[in-house]
């Protein structure tokens, strides 16, 4: 039985069900297999560029179409062509004739860069692309569930049923569906005259925290001290004693007792760290 070949691709022949029948399926796919067999056998140059672009456009209504499938997404119907025609040019670089028909390779090429555009560029944060997945057949999932007027939200576990997936894998995945977009700091979230960000709504940092660490590094130091020089550091920085009043009370002068507090707290400070010190004289 003799095989169906493209008009101008001398000894390609070519699966298409709708070449074979003699017509096309969609209408915005023209009969460019001349022009593919033509660009093949070219160099890069002026005339290889301009057969390509002559490709790109004829193709380029059928780009749009596979971007239109994907209108309902949350992204601008016009940026959606522009991917799609990315994935276009890339089709038609790629493509060999001797394999088949173009439409065949072109579609789940342009399909495949409309995808990885929502995979990869609309979220606002990078996650995983499990979770990317399981938030796609979950959301899926819930469509098909809820189609029938006054149907009720679906369950975790009528999700998990449809789709095969653990309960935890669809709770991570409805999560990911309030997750596709960030919230400005500057968000607000009051519509009243004293409206208020969602920056304004962050805790800062605790500085009671740090004194809590630092007060637990130096005890065991603290603990190893001589009593006098434990006494001292208590008068000076829980009392706030002056060091000469320090000095007056226990009968020393109030040099020394400057001495003793800084070689004190250089030992305390020395074993927070991990170091050693000599014990004291």
């Amino acid at each position: 039985m003799p095989t169906e070949t493209f008009t101008g691709s001398p000894g390609a022949t070519h699966a298409s069900p709708h070449h074979r029948s003699g017509h096309r399926v969609h209408d915005d796919a023209p009969d460019t297999a001349a022009v593919f067999a033509r660009l093949h056998t070219l160099d890069e140059g002026p005339e290889r560029d301009a057969l390509r672009d002559e490709l790109v456009a004829a193709w380029l209504p059928m780009a749009h179409r596979i971007a239109g499938r994907f209108r309902d997404r949350g992204e601008a119907v016009e940026d959606l062509r522009q991917v799609a025609a990315l994935g276009l040019v890339k089709a038609v670089d790629r493509f060999d004739p001797e394999r088949g028909a173009f439409e065949s390779y072109a579609v789940p090429t342009i399909t495949g860069e409309v995808k990885r555009h929502f995979r990869d560029r609309m979220w606002a944060l990078r996650v995983p692309r499990r979770v990317q997945e399981l938030r796609n057949r979950v959301r899926v999932a819930r469509r098909e569930l809820v189609q029938h007027p006054g149907s009720p939200e679906p369950s975790v576990a009528a999700i998990a049923e449809l789709t095969g997936l653990t309960e935890d894998e669809v709770t991570a995945g409805m999560e990911a569906l309030e997750s596709f977009s960030t919230l400005s700091l500057d968000a607000e979230l009051s519509t009243g005259d004293d409206g208020y960000s969602l920056a304004d709504t962050l805790g800062g940092s605790d500085g009671s925290y740090d004194t809590v660490v630092d007060r637990e590094a130096a005890k065991e130091g603290l603990r190893r001290l001589p009593e006098r020089e434990r006494t001292i550091l208590y008068m000076r920085f829980f009392e706030d004693k002056t060091q000469s009043s320090i000095a007056d009370e226990l009968g020393i002068s109030q040099m020394h007792v400057s001495r003793l507090i800084s070689r004190s707290c250089a030992r305390v400070r020395d074993e927070a760290l991990g170091g050693h010190h000599p014990p004291a004289a």
